[in-house]
């Protein structure tokens, strides 16, 4: 069992209360800060489908409460060890690839269920076990720093203060603002999802589909020319649950999500397999969920350091890469470390956020490439060459991203990048990092 530190002295104030911003509210307790949260909504909704951690969120996952929360999370995940995922040619129907799903290692599980449901688990840790406050109702409508502190200012006036303000609470946050100094607007990227989430009733009743529901957890995708689609049973075929995405030039000024409708979906699986329609036909009610992207962030932290951004509030990342929520929780790691290195020493919080943008700037740039450069494969696939090498039509799962210990890598390389931040002139180059560049797409 892990003792935690002694109590740092360091006061962070947390806005949003998502998988990125409750991983950080953990990792700042575990690591002797005082935290507290602040979210919007009103009350905790088991919302959303189906959302995926991979191995790398897994490790963060096993070291709470000695394990016991990865073994929550893994009992209401989806289990592909014996069926793996199988990507079939779009209008054949025919199964070009058969990929196999690794076994489980109990220290790297990975993860794919509901999003409500693995959120719940994790609030109610934090929550509950842990005892961080988490303010629920609070719209913050204003963020503010100075060279000793930072804060926000709700709804209601009150002003909370603290040395660090984090701002994960997505795309639309506040923060953005104040960090970059102005206000950027999301663009349409091209693409959009429907997506949906239901129980099997009519699958199972359907002799076309059943086979889906009768023989424990499954996930299928079916590969065409600028569209994918992906349908998963789970909790034994007990649930079904499908996204296609597909290209879209809506206008997305207004709203990114709408009700969908089941004729639009119809019309781009004209001439598919009709296992698709089949599947898609059984849907009570689907989301029209539009991908947009924003240009790459100059930086992440605001002028005198002390608010960052995290997760999808810096870096939102294409559903294809099976990473968004994921590499939130490693920036939440981060920052809990940075911050533990600096303790006793307030004066050094701000050169610690720096730090902490040091660290996952770069590895967030490339692992957000592998969501464009997945869907881009899928979305062009040379039939061909897939029929010579059904590998190439694989989803990645590269070692880089999977294997890596955002809190071992934070200790290991915190020392060297804080002379760079500190002491740039002693360091080769004093340019601390390299501006992004292009238009990353991004789901929001």
């Amino acid at each position: 069992m892990t003792t935690r530190p002694p109590k740092s002295g360091i006061k962070v104030v947390i806005v949003g209360a998502g998988f990125g911003g409750l991983t950080a509210a953990i990792e700042c307790h575990r690591q002797g800060h005082s935290v507290s949260i602040y979210e919007n909504f009103p009350e905790l909704k088991t919302l959303g489908d189906i959302i995926s951690f991979g191995a790398n969120a897994g490790r963060i996952y096993t070291r709470w409460a000695d394990g016991a929360i990865a073994r929550k999370l893994r009992s209401l995940s989806i289990d592909l060890t014996s069926y793996g995922f199988r990507i079939h040619k779009y209008d054949t129907g025919e199964v070009v690839y058969h990929q196999i799903t690794p076994p489980q290692n109990p220290e790297t599980p990975v993860f794919n269920g509901h999003r409500g449901e693995l959120h719940e688990v994790v609030f109610n840790y934090a929550r509950d076990d842990l005892k961080i406050p988490i303010h629920l109702g609070q719209l913050v409508e204003e963020y503010f720093e100075d060279e000793d502190r930072a804060g926000i200012v709700l709804k209601s006036g009150e002003k909370v203060y603290a040395d660090l303000v984090i701002g994960a609470d997505g795309v639309r946050s506040k923060a953005r603002e104040l960090v970059l100094g102005y206000v950027d607007k999301p663009k349409s990227s091209g693409y959009a999802v429907w997506r949906a989430w239901f129980p099997n009733t009519d699958m199972i009743a359907d002799p076309r589909t059943k086979e889906f529901c009768e023989n424990g957890d499954t996930f299928n995708g079916w590969i065409g020319p600028d569209v994918h689609f992906l349908f998963s049973t789970i909790k034994g075929g007990k649930d079904c649950c499908w996204v296609l995405t597909h290209r879209d030039e809506h206008d997305i000024d207004e709203s990114w999500s709408f009700p969908g409708k089941l004729e639009d979906v119809y019309k781009v699986l004209e001439g598919w397999d009709p296992i698709c329609k089949a599947i898609v036909e059984k849907t009570p009610s689907l989301v029209d969920w539009k991908l947009v992207y924003r240009d790459p962030l100059p930086t992440w932290v605001s002028k005198h350091a002390r608010i960052l951004l995290l997760g999808d509030a810096a870096h939102p990342f294409l559903p294809t890469s099976a990473q968004g929520a994921t590499q939130a929780m490693e920036d939440g790691v981060t920052i809990a470390v940075c911050l533990k290195r600096v303790a006793g020493r307030k004066e050094d919080i701000p050169a610690a956020v720096r730090v902490h943008q040091e660290i996952r700037y770069e590895r967030v740039k490339l692992v957000q490439k592998t969501g464009e450069s997945t869907r881009d494969r899928w979305h062009t696939t040379d039939w061909k060459k897939v029929k010579e090498d059904p590998k190439s039509i694989a989803f990645p799962r590269e070692d880089w991203i999977h294997q890596f210990d955002a809190e071992k890598h934070a200790e290991e390389v915190f020392d060297e990048l804080f002379k760079k931040v500190t002491q740039p002139e002693s360091v080769e180059s004093g340019e601390s990092m390299l501006p992004p560049t292009g238009p990353v797409a991004v789901a929001v």
